[in-house]
């Protein structure tokens, strides 16, 4: 397989913090001896050393809500050792591009969660490189350039920085006993050669990857490809979030280390912070997280690339309600055309 279609393998970034937090505020019995969140990769120098000064400055509505960036790469599969492709190098300059980011905002009460994408395609000024695709700004800078380009063109301040990478995504969904789906209409994915039909899946990693990574063949090509996403990582967390309610150690066991193993976090999270933002999730349901898409403008072609703006009278109420913890108002008024609905292409 080329180089070019190995950076297209891109998986859910949020799928593995998210869920992870939340079964491990569930499972919160096992971080007794920071086991788990010992065995958390810690990412060196993922946030930006920037001057506080030229960053958001989180206002104190937003209380104690943390906001972080989410990132999915393949950059760790191409290891010898698959079990340990998270332990690879994380970023080198130009080798990759994050096609998946997202933004995690977590409420002051940690009562609720929301998962925002960002289309890979969106124009923004990227500090120090002039404009371009967000996603270019993992390519050029890593995951600090990444972060100063999301702060600067929301106005969120960013608290933490996750990755996963795609071998880990599947192991998560194989450590559940595979996530079941229903695809409404049929598509054939012409990248991976694959036909869809409509029906339900009960769906494997293998099979779970090539879901979330189709765009070609659906009618809103990458757009829908973000709503996979989304509704593959609510089916993954009402399952697995099911599993755990079991008296079962073993399935307990088997989820958390696979999540521990596919993660990727800043090192600003020590073990004793991350096992308690698990321990303050405990009543945080998969019914409590809500996925949003931002409000979209329009398709554009600059400089001969096809990119995405977004809509300049909405969006920023958006970021506004993210950066002040308000989003629980910002989804009532304005749910009913970004939050993810009940069925995707």
């Amino acid at each position: 397989m080329n180089r070019h279609r190995r950076r297209r393998r891109i998986l859910i970034s949020a799928l593995a913090v998210l869920l992870g937090l939340v079964l491990l505020g569930v499972g919160g019995l096992w971080w007794g001896t920071n086991h788990y969140a010992g065995q958390v990769q810690r990412i060196s120098g993922a946030l930006p050393t920037t001057p506080s000064s030229s960053r958001p400055v989180k206002p104190p509505e937003a209380g104690k809500s943390l906001n972080f960036v989410l990132v999915g790469l393949d950059a760790r599969s191409d290891l010898p050792t698959t079990g340990d492709a998270a332990k690879g190098p994380l970023w080198a300059y130009g080798a990759q591009r994050s096609d998946t980011i997202m933004v995690l905002h977590l409420s002051s009460d940690r009562k609720q969660a929301y998962v925002v994408s960002i289309p890979r395609d969106t124009w923004v000024a990227i500090p120090g490189h002039g404009s371009a695709k967000i996603n270019a700004a993992f390519s050029w800078g890593g995951p600090p350039l990444l972060i100063e380009t999301v702060e600067q063109y929301t106005g969120i301040h960013i608290d933490h920085f996750a990755a996963i990478d795609w071998s880990g995504f599947k192991s998560l969904t194989d450590a559940v006993g595979g996530v079941t789906l229903t695809i409404p209409d049929a598509s054939y994915d012409s990248e991976q050669q694959r036909h869809w039909t409509p029906g339900t899946y009960t769906m494997d990693g293998a099979t779970a990857l090539a879901y979330v990574r189709q765009r070609y063949g659906l009618p809103g090509g990458d757009l829908d490809r973000i709503a996979r996403q989304q509704n593959f990582l609510r089916a993954l967390m009402t399952k697995a979030a099911g599993q755990v309610s079991l008296t079962d150690p073993f399935a307990l066991s088997r989820l958390l280390d696979a999540t521990a193993h596919a993660v990727s976090v800043d090192d600003q999270l020590s073990n004793s912070e991350l096992r308690d933002l698990a321990l303050s999730l405990r009543g945080l349901g998969t019914g409590s997280v809500t996925f949003v898409r931002p409000p979209l403008g329009q398709f554009v072609t600059i400089d001969g690339q096809s990119a995405l703006t977004l809509d300049p009278n909405r969006a920023p109420a958006l970021w506004k309600a993210i950066g002040t913890d308000r989003l629980a108002a910002w989804v009532s008024q304005y749910g009913n055309r970004d939050v993810l609905p009940t069925s995707v292409p």
